[in-house]
C-alpha cells in the first residue's frame, strides 16, 4: 500500500527535552522526583508512535533516547560494580539530565516571560483600539502541541491493542487521500468535533494511522486546528472559515 511509505513532514519545534518537560508535567510531579523507569518507558513509546506514523524526528530525539536508555541500566547495576565517579564524564548522568532540565525549563519560563511583556509594550502604543467583535468566542482556549495529540492519539489506539502489528497499515481499503476528503465532509466549515469522534468509525489499527496522517496534512495545510480549553484536557478539531 502506498501509505505505508507516506512520511509526514512537521515542522516539530519542540525537542526532546520538551518532551521530557512534558511528560513529567503530565505525571503531576516535581523534576526532581520524577521515575527515571517510568519517563524512559513513556519517552520511548512517544519515539515508536513517531516512527509507526513516519513522522520525520531530529536526530537529537534519539540521541535522547540512547541517553536515557544508558542512565536507566546504570541505575540498574548492583552498586560494587556501578562504574568509579571519576569515569564518568559528568558525574551521575542522572543528576546531569535533572539539572538540564531544570535550566532549560527556567530558559522557557524566562522566554514566555519576555513574550508577555513584548505583547503588553506593544498594546501600550496603540493608538487607535479596535472595536471588539461581540459575537466572537472568547479566546480562552489554547493551541495544542504534537506531543499532545500523539498522547490522545495513542489513548484512542489502545482499543486495539492484541490486533494487528502497530507497525504495519493493514487495511489497505484507504488512503491518506481518502480520508481527507472523508474529514472535509465530516467537519463543515466552522464546526468543532471533539478528537476522539474523528475515529469513532475506524475498524482498524491500519484506518486509524490513515485517518490520524490525514488529519495531521490537513492541520499543515490550515484547513483543520486543534485546540484545548486545559492543560492535558480534551482535544477538540475546528476546521476554520477561510
Amino acid at each position: 500500500m502506498e501509505d505505508a511509505d507516506y512520511k509526514v513532514k512537521l515542522e516539530i519545534f519542540e525537542g526532546p527535552l520538551d518532551l521530557l518537560l512534558y511528560l513529567i508535567k503530565k505525571e503531576e510531579i516535581d523534576i526532581y522526583s520524577v521515575s527515571l523507569e517510568r519517563i524512559t518507558r513513556q519517552y520511548l513509546e512517544y519515539i515508536d508512535t513517531f516512527k509507526a506514523l513516519n513522522i520525520e524526528l531530529a536526530s537529537e530525539f534519539i540521541v535522547m533516547a540512547a541517553n536515557l536508555m544508558y542512565i536507566k541500566s546504570r541505575e540498574l547495576l548492583p552498586k560494587d560494580v556501578q562504574p568509579p565517579e571519576e569515569d564518568a564524564e559528568e558525574g551521575d548522568p542522572r543528576w546531569e539530565l535533572i539539572r538540564q532540565l531544570v535550566e532549560y525549563k527556567k530558559f522557557k519560563e524566562v522566554a514566555q516571560f519576555l513574550c508577555v511583556q513584548e505583547v503588553k509594550g506593544d498594546e501600550l502604543f496603540v493608538t487607535t483600539p479596535e472595536l471588539p467583535d461581540l459575537e466572537a468566542p472568547v479566546e480562552s482556549i489554547g493551541q495544542v502541541g504534537i506531543f499532545d495529540l500523539i498522547r490522545a492519539f495513542q489513548r484512542i489506539l489502545k482499543r486495539f491493542e492484541g490486533t494487528n502489528d502497530f507497525r504495519e497499515i493493514v487495511n489497505d481499503r484507504f488512503t491518506v487521500a481518502d480520508k481527507i476528503e472523508l474529514l472535509l465532509d465530516l467537519i463543515p466549515l466552522g464546526g468543532r468535533m471533539k478528537f476522539e469522534e474523528l475515529f469513532s468509525s475506524v475498524a482498524s489499527r491500519g484506518e486509524m494511522i490513515v485517518t490520524f496522517l490525514a488529519m495531521l496534512e490537513l492541520m499543515k495545510l490550515n484547513h483543520l486546528q486543534v485546540e484545548q480549553e486545559q492543560l492535558l484536557g480534551e482535544i477538540i478539531v475546528v476546521r476554520p472559515v477561510v
